[in-house]
């Protein structure tokens, strides 16, 4: 990507497009989380992200699910059931951050641990 005549940067960054969507210390991890199982719950992936407070889980469920990466689906019982899930557009991302995680392993110390 450093030759002028290739890179797709000059105007609209698709890089940054994904960063926009994916970026912060918590959206990949939920992501992650979405993946092991069907529809969750809030408070069970409250319970998979460890150290992550109520106010950020919030907000990043809220920011994947206006990128279209997380479908939150309310069931009017009493009380009211909140599930959410990946879409397929969430979904296609899974071969890369697999492709990334053992990119970590081979390459990072600490991901190894």
């Amino acid at each position: 990507m450093t030759d002028a005549s290739v890179c797709p940067c000059k105007e609209i960054c698709p890089l940054q497009s994904v960063m926009d969507a994916l970026g912060g210390k918590w959206k990949i991890s939920i992501l992650c989380s979405l993946s092991q199982d069907g529809p969750i719950r809030y408070n069970d992936i409250k319970r998979r992200m460890k150290g992550i407070s109520n106010t950020m889980l919030s907000k990043s469920l809220k920011e994947l699910e206006e990128d279209g990466l997380v479908k939150r689906t309310e069931y009017m019982e009493i009380p009211v059931r909140v599930e959410y899930k990946m879409t397929e557009k969430a979904k296609s991302l899974l071969p890369i951050l697999k492709e990334m995680a053992e990119w970590g392993v081979k390459n990072l110390p600490q991901a190894s641990k």
